[in-house]
């Protein structure tokens, strides 16, 4: 499959990255940790995993601006482009040894995505997609899966942990969609729960309390296998609103209904 020049500054990026992490997840015992906030880790994995990212997209694209999830809102020369970067989504199963991790790059152009990345070094597991060029993982074009029904679909989902998200709200939507689907899959790394959306391999996706790192790329991603994304109330505003639900267009307008229920 050929590359646009855009994808391959930012596989490369992604992948230089990865072996960074890759090196890591293999000490991962001699990681230093510090505590950002309650259940809420950075190693020096992540940081260094996001300079050379960093150091990578400026050396291609010198202006662009960056929304990281460490550094934060880098304003560059050029407001029309922004690169969108989580240089480790899934930093607890990084930390516990458990292989289910990734880096994730978009590129937003004048308010639109148009370019995403997802890497899991661990699997070895390279998601790519263009806006109007398809999605493909390892150079194979991808496409969500054609279920219809919730009842026989398996669903992702982010579940809140200690310090983060509401509890309260979580328990009832996880009650509802428990009740309507074949089962629900906690990943641990949303931009991962997108990509294998994307791939068919799981059905749907929805979690609250989200930043724009971890789905940017993951949004283009769905869209570009055939799939729908949005808001939990059905509308545009995930950056906004940190909530996401994907699916294929039946999951997909299945499970906003579901979610939306209070009971």
């Amino acid at each position: 499959m050929a590359r646009s020049a855009i994808i391959n500054v930012m596989v490369q990026a992604a992948m230089k990255a990865g072996r960074s992490l890759a090196r890591d997840f293999g000490e991962v015992q001699n990681l230093q940790v510090s505590l950002k906030g309650p259940g809420d880790y950075v190693s020096q994995a992540d940081r260094k995993a996001e300079e050379i990212i960093y150091a990578e997209l400026s050396k291609a694209r010198p202006g662009y601006s960056f929304l990281m999830e460490e550094r934060g809102a880098v304003e560059g020369d050029d407001p029309q482009h922004r690169w969108i970067v989580d240089p480790l989504d899934g930093t607890t199963n990084f930390l516990h040894g458990i292989p289910i991790f990734s880096i994730s790059i978009a590129l937003e152009r004048q308010g639109q995505i148009v370019a995403g990345v997802i890497y899991n070094p661990a699997m070895d597991e390279l998601y790519t997609a263009e806006r109007g060029g398809g999605a493909f993982m390892n150079d194979r074009r991808l496409r969500v899966a054609a279920r219809s029904k919730l009842s026989d679909a398996v669903i992702g989902t982010g579940v809140p942990h200690l310090g983060r998200g509401h509890h309260g709200m979580a328990l009832i939507e996880l009650k509802n969609v428990m009740g309507e689907t074949a089962g629900i899959r906690r990943l641990g790394s949303a931009a991962l729960d997108l990509a294998y959306v994307a791939a068919g391999r799981m059905d749907g996706f929805w979690e609250n309390w989200l930043s724009p790192w971890d789905i940017a790329a993951g949004i283009l991603m769905v869209r570009e296998a055939g799939g729908f994304c949005s808001d939990g109330t059905g509308g545009p505003h995930m950056f906004e609103n940190g909530t996401i639900v994907a699916g294929n267009e039946a999951i997909h307008k299945a499970l906003v209904k579901t979610i939306q229920r209070k009971g």
